[in-house]
């Protein structure tokens, strides 16, 4: 699959049930996953949203990434769904490249499949989430 192509249902159905660890290799397939450094870039460019998905126990505990939009799991396809009435003003349409960030780097991995299913094909997340972007000695504020 090219990166950037929607994940089809197929990709991600298989055949019987699946493991998690499976589920993360399948949906992985379907887009280009992107390091520490080159979302911190991307953003400072203003080339890329980053979406910080992790939990409000986290962010209190580790901090904040400068910049980033903080979007609770639950209300991610809602608040970043161009066409949706609830959206954020920062989804201003299907091309927005977007960085989605959990804790470690798995969570965003099935939030960036999702993004690809409503049509944001540039949806990707952060290899290593959180964690990497502080162990890259990135901004961090609390």
């Amino acid at each position: 699959m090219v990166s950037g192509e929607a994940v089809s249902s197929e990709a991600v159905k298989g055949e019987g049930p699946v493991g998690i660890d499976e589920l993360l290799e399948r949906v992985r397939a379907g887009y280009a996953r992107v390091e520490a450094r080159e979302a911190y870039e991307a953003a400072r460019a203003g080339e890329a949203l980053l979406v910080d998905i992790r939990y409000a126990a986290l962010r209190e505990r580790d901090g904040l990434l400068p910049g980033a939009l903080v979007v609770e799991r639950n209300e991610l396809e809602w608040r970043l769904d161009p066409r949706g009435s609830h959206r954020a003003p920062e989804a201003t349409g299907h091309d927005l490249r977007i960085v989605v960030i959990c804790n470690e780097g798995y969570a965003s991995s099935l939030a960036a499949a999702s993004l690809h299913r409503l049509g944001l094909h540039r949806a990707t997340d952060l290899v290593g989430g959180f964690q990497a972007w502080r162990s890259a000695g990135l901004p961090v504020t609390s």
